[in-house]
């Protein structure tokens, strides 16, 4: 799912055999309409799946990037004409669909707000003299835009809680600069702290601290992000702690794991899924103890009957779930299965 942005300075990892983890039986994935391609999928603070859809000529349009020739891909910021997507929030058997006419946010992501409204955010943004793109979008239930602003570039999460406050985490490019952003004459970045919580009305209200007011160090890549109405999770890039945000204090807990890409939390218990290639699939659970996390299990996730998860899965810890969501289903592991013995 994000194969927009770039990563740097990964460490290889060795394969090794490891018991596996049946998921449960999913459920299926609601379109709005059969023909609907899916561009990108979320869970909302009530658990509920977000998923934005398109056609399929339109979701082309919605991952547009420049190639410049004999050099390198980059994300576009917005799409070259608007196209008209659907946003879907489905709980169990039952789904909601406001339609998104005249989009133009590329590599979009998209939440829920309060009142039936909807967060749309465009993962790149660029700085520029007369303003930076205003790449997050709020839409009403009826589908009209509402308010626009600026996010930053380089996001990789994006989460609001039942209240409407957004949290945001930054990848890299996100948090140094690109696109305009942290040159000589420019704005520093606007994610340069690597995690902000904004206010319903998108204006930030705090920032991760940095590494002079944090013994857990900065943050340069925000790789995993846990975000419920009480607490925020994150694991990190450079060195991978587990950090507990509550009531804008920070805590942490040591961690040898690294790369995980969604965490789940209950109580003390920790799942971390995901890693460096070939340990996409790599799910470990651990307790928090003693500013530590101590692995107590350590699973490869596959699919019901046994099969491999396919490439593109869309992996997101809310409190203590994790789910899983692919263009057909959606998958669901409470942490606490994975205590019994």
């Amino acid at each position: 799912m994000t194969s927009w942005k770039g990563r740097w300075r990964k460490r290889k990892q060795t394969s090794r055999a490891l018991p596996t983890w049946e998921l449960g039986e999913g459920s299926p994935v609601l379109r709005a309409d059969p023909r609907d391609a899916l561009v990108s999928a979320s869970i909302g603070p009530a658990g509920e799946l977000v998923a934005l859809w398109s056609t399929s000529e339109d979701e082309a349009a919605l991952r547009s990037v420049t190639t410049q020739p004999g050099w390198a891909t980059f994300p576009d910021p917005t799409t070259a004409r608007p196209v008209t997507a659907r946003v879907t929030r489905q709980a169990g058997d039952l789904v909601d669909v406001t339609e998104l006419p005249g989009l133009t946010l590329a590599h979009p992501s998209v939440q829920p707000l309060p009142e039936g409204r909807v967060l749309v955010v465009g993962a790149r943004c660029r700085w520029r003299k007369d303003g930076p793109d205003r790449n997050a979008v709020i839409y009403g239930s009826n589908g009209r835009i509402e308010a626009q602003a600026t996010l930053g570039d380089g996001i990789e999460h994006v989460f609001t809680t039942t209240s409407g406050e957004v949290w945001v985490g930054y990848f890299d490019e996100g948090v140094y600069g690109n696109y305009g952003w942290g040159d000589a004459n420019s704005a520093p970045p606007m994610g340069s702290s690597g995690l902000v919580r904004f206010s319903p009305q998108l204006e930030q209200t705090w920032r991760f601290p940095s590494h002079v007011d944090n013994q857990w160090g900065a943050i340069s890549d925000c790789y995993a992000l846990n975000v419920t109405d009480e607490s925020v999770w994150t694991c990190y890039y450079t060195d991978y702690p587990i950090v507990q945000i509550r009531q804008d204090s920070v805590a942490g807990w040591r961690n040898h794991i690294s790369g995980a890409k969604a965490l789940a939390v209950s109580g003390t218990r920790v799942g971390l899924l995901g890693g460096y290639a070939p340990q996409q699939d790599r799910l470990v659970v651990g307790e928090l103890a003693d500013q530590a996390m101590r692995v107590v299990g350590e699973y490869r996730l596959v699919l019901p009957g046994g099969a491999p998860l396919p490439p593109q899965v869309t992996a997101i810890g809310r409190g203590p779930v994790l789910h899983l969501i692919t263009a057909e289903h959606w998958y669901r592991l409470p942490l606490g299965e994975l205590t019994r013995e």
